[in-house]
């Protein structure tokens, strides 16, 4: 095993590496999740880290992302599932790395890992800007979940939509909650920060 960061020969991540992950910001849930975490910012050493599962099937660093992102899991969750990529997507690259986390998130938390949703078809998010991102994906339930808590996985969470759009699906089966979970999570824009604090700001003077 090699670290797939640097290409050390031993853990993935090895030690060095993993001393410059950097935990991911706290920013709020998309609409119709019950709560929302990543392990790690998605820059730097945590951008190559997910980057090469994501883009190289660089399945080494499984493992220690499942193990962070388990422990950032609400209690009481009945079933695992994840955000699936798209048919397109899955078919050349011969993996879903949203799958392989999620599947490694419930063994750690020893709950069943179940595919329950299906992507419709559509553009992949990546490299879309963000009013793009907003207007997709589309998922469907693929079978009734009733009352349900469930762990919805994703791989990164930029905007939030594709989480959402998730979420949404979820619940129209039936879900009781719906939590998520990702291996990281882009830093806020600039002007992210800016409205956040423009916020604040309104706030303190009401």
């Amino acid at each position: 095993m090699s670290c797939p960061v640097c290409g050390a020969q031993g853990p993935a991540p090895c030690a060095g590496c993993a001393a410059e992950l950097r935990p991911a910001p706290a920013l709020p849930a998309p609409a119709g999740l019950d709560s929302c975490a990543a392990l790690l910012t998605y820059a730097g050493a945590g951008r190559e880290l997910v980057a090469r599962l994501k883009y190289r099937n660089a399945r080494g660093s499984v493992p220690f992302l499942a193990r962070g992102m388990a422990a950032l899991a609400p209690a009481g969750i009945d079933v695992v599932t994840w955000a699936p990529t798209t048919p397109a997507r899955l078919r050349r690259r011969g993996f879903d790395q949203a799958r392989l986390l999620a599947r490694a998130v419930a063994r750690e938390l020893g709950v069943p890992c179940r595919p329950l949703l299906a992507r419709r078809p559509g553009p992949a998010q990546t490299g879309r800007d963000a009013v793009a991102r907003h207007s997709g994906p589309v998922f469907a339930g693929r079978r009734p979940i009733a009352g349900r808590r469930v762990l919805l996985v994703d791989d990164v969470i930029t905007t939030g939509a594709t989480v959402a759009a998730a979420a949404r699906a979820l619940e129209e089966a039936g879900a009781g909650e719906v939590h998520a979970v990702a291996a990281a999570r882009t830093p806020p824009s600039r002007r992210h920060i800016d409205s956040s604090m423009a916020k604040k700001r309104s706030h303190s003077w009401k």
